[in-house]
């Protein structure tokens, strides 16, 4: 349908060191996963605070790292979950889309962590993903689990800053990242066993409409991880394809960056002087890349 975009080539910004790299894949996660999944760690929910080190987690060992702008990394908590998404509050908390517990919130100082969302009007979520916060505080999160073609059930909620939780999509085969645009009336949810990301518009009342797919991918495992620029562009983790896409906001290519280590590119934040450089986790080889990119990132609700 289009030519195919100029590509670039990322670079290692950093690398999971030895000692935290786990010698066997039987953690209950790696357990009942499909797929050979790496043993030693699988990196995932990159998130800069204010002080520009970026935060990630480690989904099977139940792990947040900080790593630091020289590509040092620090244990910030190790606790009984598993964390796949992650984002800074504007008040400085974390909030963590974690697989086993649901929405849960992490001290960045104490290592503590609190639950904040793990059930919905008395019924368990499925098992969560990833995470996004409005301008005005609400969050938007992905129930994912096991769903995909043989089971479309996968959710996507709202919790607005009130605590009020709306469920607005229960069809999705396996809603996984999820962006806001610029103007905040449509919602972008990469939808992994589709192979596609899904258009999401945001109604005054609330609700969403007209839902339909904005990008068709092919190949690889899917959309994972995804971020937006401050024109409105979108970056797309595709997993499996070991690939990060630039993709105009009418949908168009225009950029694909390649990894230059391992093909589960899991996601997407960007960073740095700007906000101009992207970080991408690759989980395959426990590390981090980065590229330079022709536009900044979109500010975060945390504000850094």
């Amino acid at each position: 349908m289009f030519a195919a975009p100029p590509a670039i080539t990322a670079s290692v910004f950093a690398r999971l060191p030895d000692h935290f790299r786990k010698p066997a894949a039987d953690s209950e996660w790696h357990r009942h996963q499909p797929g050979l999944l790496p043993p030693h760690s699988l990196l995932e929910g990159p998130a800069f605070d204010r002080d520009g080190n970026l935060y990630c987690v480690d989904i099977p060992w139940g792990r947040v790292f900080r790593v630091d702008t020289a590509g040092n990394f620090t244990l910030v908590a190790e606790y009984d979950g598993e964390p796949n998404g992650l984002k800074f509050h504007r008040d400085g908390r974390i909030f963590i889309a974690d697989y086993k517990h649901g929405i849960v919130t992490l001290d960045p100082e104490t290592g503590k962590v609190a639950p904040f969302v793990t059930r919905v009007r008395l019924e368990r979520l499925k098992a969560v993903n990833d995470l996004t916060f409005a301008s005005n505080g609400d969050l938007y999160f992905t129930d994912q689990g096991l769903t995909g073609w043989h089971d479309q059930t996968g959710r996507v909620f709202r919790v607005r800053a009130s605590g009020e939780v709306d469920c607005l999509l229960d069809n999705v085969p396996s809603p996984n990242g999820l962006v806001l645009d610029p103007s905040e009336s449509v919602l972008y949810v990469a939808v992994t066993r589709a192979n596609a990301i899904w258009r999401v518009p945001l109604m005054r009342d609330g609700t969403v409409a007209k839902v339909g797919t904005f990008i068709q991918l092919s190949g690889g495992g899917g959309p994972d991880g995804i971020t937006i620029d401050e024109q409105g562009n979108l970056v797309v983790a595709h997993i499996g394809l070991g690939v990060v896409w630039l993709f105009s906001a009418r949908g168009e290519p225009m950029l694909r960056i390649n990894s230059c280590a391992g093909s589960h590119t899991t996601n997407v934040a960007f960073g740095g002087a700007e906000r101009r450089r992207l970080y991408i986790t690759e989980s395959e080889t426990g590390t981090i890349l980065q590229a330079d990119m022709p536009v900044a990132g979109l500010v975060p609700f945390a504000g850094f």
